[in-house]
């Protein structure tokens, strides 16, 4: 069964653990008298998220400060998806990271006016346990689970995972969602949630905080376990309007570049990339972003190689619960591949 924790978290219906992030672009000039050139927008609207696609993001917001983008970009740092879906659905943005479920919401809610550009985030996912006697799926059995991710994809991973060893989420378990990250992190912290589901950099800040938390499964390697048509756990992703993505392709594909070197940077640095993941509030504590981000499978995958990723991990949320991605399946056009 299944009960409510917190309040408001029937507002989460889209949230990610994760965490999520959307990136900037360079700016490609338009030479004077060529009027077939490709028209440029002065400022790109962007939003990213707090969390683990934020972190990959941090590096491209920091070169934005300083001038040294190739265009100019107005960020928006939300809390959670909810706070810009409408502004996506309205069309006000040019480049947001949501999560990949979504994103083909997004796309059907909207007849078509999004594409996706890039998968950012690979699985964040993690169950936590004071005590030390989970140690595979089948060992919560009978046990209470507190999670967060209501009717978003922490929900339908879980239940998916739960499903495929043989475990029903609403009779063989006992799942407590919460409406905050932070509110499941603190009730581990204190000790009053003895197992619970929870993304990076969460993770890190309970583990850290008591030493008695430790990760009991990666959600991540129990998926890859599973015989899902070679999908693999895709949660986060860049998703840029239609308008942006057919008429001002340089922009974009000059973005795509700069952030992939942001990605990588958080990659290689996450000393670096946890101090300004503090300063641009992606994540609290710098020293806990920076100790997070080996978990946090930043990523930029594009083209092709996205949309296999990507409409895999679809196909089977749609087949666990259709109304997960939109109600149906996004077709061929959701995806940006002129990169």
């Amino acid at each position: 069964m299944k009960k409510i924790i917190g309040i408001a978290a029937v507002l989460l219906s889209f949230t990610l653990v994760f965490g999520v992030l959307a990136g900037c672009g360079p700016r490609t000039e338009n030479p004077e008298n060529t009027p077939d050139a490709e028209p440029k927008k002065e400022t790109l609207k962007v939003f990213t998220l707090k969390g683990p696609t934020g972190l990959g993001m941090c590096e491209l917001m920091e070169s934005n400060e300083k001038g040294e983008t190739s265009n100019k970009y107005d960020f928006t740092v939300a809390g959670s998806p909810d706070e810009i879906t409408g502004e996506i659905i309205a069309g006000r943005f040019d480049i947001a990271a949501v999560p990949v479920n979504l994103a083909a919401v997004l796309y059907n809610k909207t007849g078509g006016e999004i594409r996706l550009a890039a998968v950012n985030t690979l699985g964040v996912l993690y169950v936590l346990e004071n005590g030390g006697t989970v140690h595979s799926v089948e060992d919560l059995r009978g046990k209470t689970i507190g999670a967060t991710g209501q009717g978003s994809t922490p929900e339908y991973v879980l239940n998916y995972i739960l499903k495929a060893n043989g475990l029903d989420p609403e009779k063989d378990v006992t799942i407590e969602y919460y409406a905050e990250h932070a509110e499941l992190a603190t009730r581990m912290i204190s000790g009053d949630v003895k197992i619970g589901m929870l993304p990076e950099p969460n993770v890190t800040t309970v583990m850290t905080k008591n030493a008695s938390v430790g990760i009991a499964l990666n959600l991540t390697a129990e998926w890859d376990k599973l015989d899902t048509g070679g999908a693999g756990l895709t949660q986060g992703c860049v998703v840029v309007s239609k308008d942006f993505a057919e008429n001002y392709k340089a922009q974009l594909n000059s973005f795509l570049d700069e952030y992939k070197k942001s990605a990588e940077y958080a990659v290689a640095n996450p000393a670096a990339t946890g101090t300004l993941a503090e300063k641009f509030g992606i994540v609290p504590a710098a020293a806990i972003a920076a100790k997070a981000i080996p978990n946090c499978n930043i990523c930029m995958v594009t083209g092709a190689e996205a949309k296999e990723m990507v409409s895999g991990f679809l196909k089977v949320l749609f087949d666990a619960d259709a109304k997960s991605v939109g109600g149906k399946l996004p077709g061929d056009g959701l995806y940006y591949t002129g990169y």
